[in-house]
């Protein structure tokens, strides 16, 4: 089993099918924005660019972690710079968690649990009744969490 860092190849096929929407878009009148979450795995967990949707299987468990994982906020709202689009997320934190987790799966809640990027944090990552934060890289055309070049 193993954690492969990568963007969904479905969620590639996805965004050519307008199936995400990470910023706020009008939709036949109404406007609409989707729900993005991550949820934390252990080092049992086997995702990567072939991963399709959110799964329970090796998800991390313990104390301050909820199955599904946290709620994310875009705070770059699609933009461009030159020739790459980009987005980004805020940083999140599981509060006075005792977890491990070796990867995350950041997925669309909205459209039925769809995969969008897998993250393999390098080693395993452990917090004791402590914060367990996710800190997004910069938020520009070179650095951030989903980039399209």
């Amino acid at each position: 089993m193993a954690i492969t860092q990568a963007m969904a190849t479905s969620f590639k096929t996805e965004l050519l099918n307008g199936i995400h929407a990470f910023g706020t878009t009008v939709v036949r009148g109404a406007t609409t924005a989707d729900t993005f979450k991550i949820a934390l795995y252990t080092s049992s967990a086997s995702l990567g660019e072939n991963t399709t949707a959110y799964t329970t299987s090796n998800e991390v468990s313990g104390t301050g972690y909820s199955a599904g994982g946290n709620t994310l906020t875009v705070s770059t709202a699609p933009t461009s710079s030159g020739t790459t689009a980009y987005l980004d997320f805020s940083d999140t934190t599981w509060s006075t968690a005792t977890i491990t987790a070796r990867g995350a799966l950041i997925y669309n809640s909205t459209q039925s649990d769809k995969a969008v990027a897998v993250l393999d944090f390098g080693s395993d990552k452990t917090s004791t009744a402590g914060d367990f934060t996710i800190v997004f890289p910069t938020a520009d055309a070179s650095n951030a969490i989903i980039r399209i070049a």
